[in-house]
């Protein structure tokens, strides 16, 4: 059986799905092979050639761009330079590596995004002050932790995340007073004290919520008065005896509840049964 593909007369090709969009030129009008590079392709049977409107690079649909250079991996490092960006992009998955460093400075964000996802570590921290945000984001998911601390002012709140995840605990209490509450969540998941103490009294309750989930018991005492009510039921469930009789008459029956069955419970255990001091989480 003849492996070509049938081509139907508006260029699309029998084996792209019927509500496929239609074959185009990348730069606009119908795709015309004889414009081609690669037109001695054109009659090769299977994955050995191209074929319009499923595997093609001059379209202007990225998963024929992508189909054709799965087929050829090794013409990616020629077309590095290719006007349209889809065209880069999709070769700079493919392309040697030690062709990728001028494309850093491509004009397209798609290009460089790929370009992050390959560069060796050396020169991805070169990257780090990139424009555009999905690119820093791809850089924050790669680089070396200690060369997370680079990226600690990162103007993107989603970047400063990544980097509070990532970033090496000596290093992280600099995040402490970040912006964002969502980083300074994450700040607090991580950081191991003293500096957890620091953020016990962040202006964001769900921050000193995560806090009370951590902080040894015997420093709960701050935040058994705290003026969040999801912040005074963490303690409740960990403060030690002294904690627990300062907070029986809390405005919240549930919190009341459990510091009496809590007391109830601490009543019946012996002394080194309550003790404690380590970080939980």
């Amino acid at each position: 059986m003849n492996a070509v593909a049938v081509i139907h007369r508006d260029g699309q090709s029998a084996r792209a799905p019927q509500d496929d969009i239609p074959a185009q030129h990348w730069n606009g009008g119908p795709v015309d092979c004889a414009d081609c590079s690669y037109l001695g392709m054109r009659g090769l049977e299977g994955r050995l050639g191209c074929e319009p409107g499923y595997a093609c690079m001059q379209d202007v649909y990225a998963r024929r761009i992508d189909r054709f250079f799965r087929w050829h991996p090794t013409l990616g490092g020629e077309q590095l330079a290719h006007p349209y960006f889809e065209v880069r992009a999709i070769a700079a998955r493919h392309a040697s590596v030690f062709r990728l460093t001028p494309l850093m400075d491509d004009p397209d964000e798609t290009v460089r995004l790929q370009v992050a996802l390959r560069l060796p570590m050396t020169q991805l921290l070169k990257m780090v002050a990139d424009p555009h945000r999905e690119v820093r984001i791809r850089v924050a998911q790669r680089l070396s932790p200690i060369d997370l601390a680079l990226m600690r002012k990162d103007e993107d709140y989603g970047v400063r995340e990544l980097v509070a995840q990532r970033l090496p605990l000596p290093l992280l209490p600099a995040m402490v007073t970040d912006l964002d509450r969502a980083v300074r969540m994450h700040v607090a998941r991580r950081l191991e004290m003293p500096a957890l103490l620091r953020m016990a009294d962040d202006a964001e309750p769900e921050v000193r919520r995560i806090v009370a989930e951590r902080l040894p018991t015997g420093l709960l005492m701050r935040l058994g008065k705290d003026a969040d009510w999801r912040v005074r039921f963490e303690v409740a469930q960990r403060a030690d005896a002294a904690t627990l009789h300062s907070m029986q008459h809390d405005d919240e029956a549930d919190i009341r509840q459990t510091v009496q069955e809590r007391l109830e419970r601490l009543a019946q255990t012996t002394p080194s049964d309550n003790a404690s001091g380590v970080i939980h989480g």
